[in-house]
């Protein structure tokens, strides 16, 4: 659904501005290309995040084990 609207809307920008239409064509590789170490970055932290709250929640969850062994 996402593709069909940016598609959509390229081609509405083609109809109306066919100069910038190409040129953001044309640019879009370069703009991907650029955003790739942020989107790096952002994955990074996201591990390091659950990672630090799956050390934090440790303890409470096996004490929460131990506290109901009937519960598999």
């Amino acid at each position: 659904m996402k593709t069909l609207s940016v598609l959509l809307i390229w081609c509405l920008l083609f109809v109306l501005c066919w100069p910038l239409a190409l040129l953001a064509l044309l640019l879009w590789p370069l703009v991907w290309l650029l955003s790739l170490p942020f989107r790096l970055v952002g994955v990074t932290f996201s591990a390091l995040f659950a990672l630090l709250a799956a050390v934090l929640m440790l303890p409470a969850r096996l004490l929460g084990g131990a506290a109901h062994p009937a519960r598999a």
